[in-house]
């Protein structure tokens, strides 16, 4: 099934709207209401398919697990929630059964796992890295 399609039933399936965003500054953006509703923008007009499945995933990455940073706190680190969000998007997007298959059946080039699996080549370093590939 296609990454961003089943990233996009995901978040319906689980009641987050995916809007689309114009912004200079980010390409994509999480929030969680007061409430504990989770929206996802995305300004995916100047993305690639790869970059557009990369954000998708990372967003919802910070709704699944509730990885949200609050500014006002001293004792809460960007990093750790942002770390979070990846670890999720890389379980999701490149479980380690698929890249160690892929590795094996010797795809083995950054370019050509990221295009092997949809992603950008910054991202599939960060799961090679993630599963000590690296």
């Amino acid at each position: 099934m296609d990454k961003i399609l089943e990233l996009d039933m995901l978040a319906e399936a689980d009641q987050i709207e995916i809007l689309s965003i114009n912004s200079n500054k980010c390409q994509a953006i999480s929030i969680q209401t007061e409430s504990g509703d989770c929206y996802i923008g995305i300004n995916n007009k100047k993305m690639t398919r790869a970059e557009e499945t990369v954000c998708k995933a990372h967003e919802l990455g910070h709704c699944e697990t509730g990885s949200f940073y609050n500014r006002y706190s001293k004792f809460d680190l960007i990093s750790k929630n942002e770390r979070r969000a990846d670890i999720w998007a890389i379980k999701k997007l490149i479980p380690q059964s698929e890249l160690t298959n892929a590795l094996k059946n010797g795809i083995t080039e950054i370019w050509e796992l990221a295009e092997h699996f949809d992603v950008t080549e910054e991202f599939i370093r960060k799961a090679c890295e993630y599963y000590g590939f690296m």
